[in-house]
């Protein structure tokens, strides 16, 4: 009884606190909790403690571990920007503290140079090199004061730690450009090495002459790497599109190493073992390479799915390596690189894309992600966020786009190919077998399974319900893609919509005609997104809108004439809300029959949607929120919500709350009470893709790095403010067990 009433009292401080803190400015950051994994691009050792590591990602963050990369802690963002990508850490081996790191930008030549006196907690841009795409960055061996970096428009030195450049290649030659890889002579710092997208150069005199170093590369090689043993400097590995080369002369000819395929030649990491400098590993784009007898055989110690963008040995016990991947994070090996396993505890470099509260056990979680492959599809959490396992067997590497929960509590993800189902038994997404029926009388199943997606906006927002938070992003790019010349993972675009807003429909309250079972077809269209109204499932697809009335078994066309572009869907009670880019319908009837509904004059484009339990409209857009209780004939602007670029809305049920995000460089969480719409915010310090309700707090997707958490706001002799990652943890444990109570 009384343990009860004490929980019972800690609970009601935690809702009374937030209801109080939520109307202004969050002063304490949220915190990040995965799902873990990710791009990761370098990984730096700290020469004066072996397990002290620093980590570089693909959009802008430094991490550190100093438990030689069990787990990672967020030590800073680089710039405070999203797109760069952190391939150059340079440790001073004379003072921990100094760390230098080149950044660049996939999409444009853009990046620069940035230093830290504190060990990484703040960072100042270099001046001389600010905006330069920084693709390599080595300090000497011999002298750590002398760095050299490789850039878009040629080599700079410093002499003074990276306080002062000079660029030592001749501006004029129209060759030393676009500089991928750097290194230096062992005992010369006047000897540089210099990769280009063409060939590799190099100096014996600290950049005064440069001379092509190309005898026996084939011509027109992009160099991604290149190293030179320690003890026998003469000799030189280059790796390049067209395979990795050995020099023993100092790179006055170099000869072609046999024994790696050619689909991996594109080796982004040359290293060789520290305790046994014949044993070289390459890192590809199909997995991680080891020679034990420099270089003259090879074998693969990882899947070749694994894309390998930096690999680190332990200097105290080489048989502990990492390496950075793309999409994997880091991998550990602890024998030498014969087995590895995940090691991305703390580390998440992921863009959720969707969000499903699992309506039968509220503490439960489900995420989708895209660009992640293998890596990603679907996460499951079940303690509200704090832990996440991959749940993706089935979904063979999709793009999830959304997510939903059928009325028997069956969790339905939409991809970018096709509709799956979560078999509870085998906890396996299974494809449902189906192709869609006819959506017109002139247009054939045949002609429907063979046309393309319709084109998305890149500019279009998250979907208002558990589904797509951002419109249909694109698969990512080869991973072959030429360094500068692919598309960011994070950050790519799709084909906007063109032409002339569609016409409005007419009211239609049409009979699905049943999905055709096939054997050689299945429904391969994107599903943009997923809600349940009453006993029925409904999906936004590329072919238009289906429905389900046996929780995801069955599917069949549905939804306005000539639907085959809805975009977003939003439920509440018996209200279904369906919008294209430029068009909303509304059902009263859990989708049996819809109307159309008019847009706001002079509302350009739909990026969000909401319905509320009194069946009021909510949408959103570049030009901000608006709202309709007459289905269309009148629009107004909630009072105190006036903003722009808004990017998702979605209705919280039991809260009887709306919830709003906005895109660009706000990172402010807008929540509305209903039904007097009393406007609260929370500044979340992160930039995000739409937030949700848990109960008395908030979680978001952020742009690429995952899901955050508020942080509980205890106020009780009992629990005190949370400061950090573990105490919110263990608070949010601790909320959860109460309401069990």
């Amino acid at each position: 009884m009384t343990s009860r009433f004490g929980a019972r009292a800690i609970l009601f401080a935690m809702v009374c606190s937030s209801v109080a803190l939520a109307s202004g400015p969050e002063t304490k950051p949220w915190v990040a909790f995965g799902p873990d994994g990710g791009d990761a691009r370098r990984i730096a050792p700290d020469p004066r403690d072996h397990a002290h590591l620093y980590l570089g990602t693909a959009n802008g963050w430094i991490y550190e571990s100093h438990n030689a990369g069990t787990s990672w802690n967020r030590l800073a963002q680089i710039g405070k920007r999203d797109d760069l990508v952190l391939d150059s850490i340079v440790v001073d081996p004379t003072d921990s503290n100094h760390l230098v790191v080149g950044a660049w930008v996939i999409d444009r030549p853009d990046g620069g140079l940035y230093f830290s006196n504190d060990g990484g907690v703040t960072w100042t841009n270099q001046a001389e090199m600010r905006g330069q795409s920084i693709r390599a960055l080595a300090a000497s061996p011999s002298d750590p004061n002398i760095l050299v970096a490789g850039t878009l428009q040629g080599v700079f030195r410093s002499a003074d730690g990276g306080k002062r450049w000079q660029r030592i290649s001749p501006e004029e030659n129209a060759e030393i450009h676009n500089v991928e890889s750097i290194a230096i002579d062992p005992k010369d710092s006047g000897i540089i090495y210099a990769g280009t997208w063409h060939l590799p150069w190099k100096t014996s005199d600290g950049g005064e002459h440069w001379g092509s170093i190309k005898q026996g590369i084939i011509d027109d090689s992009d160099v991604f790497s290149i190293i030179v043993d320690p003890v026998r400097p003469e000799t030189v590995f280059a790796s390049a599109c067209s395979g990795i080369y050995k020099s023993l002369n100092a790179g006055a000819q170099f000869e072609k190493i046999q024994g790696i395929p050619s689909s991996a030649r594109r080796t982004r990491k040359l290293l060789q073992d520290p305790a046994n400098l014949d044993t070289v590993f390459a890192g590809t784009t199909e997995g991680l390479f080891r020679s034990i007898d420099a270089g003259k055989t090879w074998i693969r110690t990882t899947r070749p799915e694994v894309i390998v963008n930096d690999v680190e040995i332990d200097a105290e016990n080489p048989k502990r390596m990492l390496i950075a991947t793309d999409r994997g994070g880091v991998l550990a090996s602890e024998d030498g690189g014969d087995t590895f396993h995940s090691s991305n505890r703390g580390f998440s470099a992921r863009q959720v894309t969707a969000l499903k509260r699992d309506d039968k056990r509220p503490e439960t979680l489900f995420v989708g992600v895209v660009n992640d492959k293998d890596w990603g599809g679907v996460f499951q959490s079940d303690n509200g966020g704090q832990n996440w396992i991959q749940r993706s067997d089935g979904l063979d590497g999709r793009d999830v786009f959304s997510i939903g929960q059928a009325p028997d509590g069956t969790m339905i993800a939409g991809t970018a190919h096709g509709l799956f189902r979560l078999d509870k038994l085998t906890q396996a997404w299974n494809r449902i077998e189906a192709a869609p029926g006819l959506p017109a009388q002139h247009e054939s199943v045949e002609s429907i399974m063979t046309r393309p997606p319709v084109p998305t906006n890149p500019n279009a927002a998250p979907s208002a319900t558990e589904g797509l938070p951002e419109s249909a992003p694109s698969p990512s790019p080869p991973p072959s893609a030429e360094p500068g010349k692919k598309t960011r993972h994070s950050s790519a675009k799709v084909a906007a919509v063109k032409g002339k807003p569609a016409s409005r429909h007419a009211v239609a309250a049409r009979r699905a005609v049943a999905l055709v079972p096939s054997n050689s077809r299945v429904f391969d269209g994107s599903v943009y997104a997923v809600a349940t109204a009453g006993d029925t499932v409904l999906a936004a697809t590329s072919v238009g809108l289906l429905t389900s009335v046996d929780s995801g078994l069955s599917w069949a066309t549905s939804g306005p004439e000539g639907s085959a572009d809805w975009r977003f869907l939003a439920t509440a009670h018996q209200y279904v809300v369906a919008a294209s880019l430029y068009d909303v319908q509304i059902s009263s009837d859990n989708g049996a029959a819809w109307l159309p509904v008019p847009l706001p004059e002079k509302f350009t484009q739909i990026s969000a949607i909401a319905v509320d339990a009194a069946g009021e409209i909510w949408i959103g857009g570049r030009e901000g929120v608006f709202i309709t209780l007459d289905h269309g004939k009148s629009w107004s602007i909630p009072k105190d919500l006036y903003l722009n670029a808004v990017n998702n809305i979605f209705y919280d049920q039991p809260s009887d709350r709306i919830v709003v995000t906005t895109s660009g460089n706000s990172s402010l969480v807008f929540t509305v009470q209903l039904p007097g719409k009393q406007v609260s915010f929370t500044d979340t310090g992160w930039n995000l893709r739409f937030a949700r309700l848990m109960d008395d707090h908030l979680i978001a997707a952020t742009l690429f790095d995952g899901i955050v958490v508020q942080p509980r706001m205890l106020v009780s002799p009992v629990a005190p403010l949370a400061t950090t990652q573990a105490e919110v943890s263990s608070q949010v444990v601790s909320s959860t067990q109460t309401k069990q109570e």
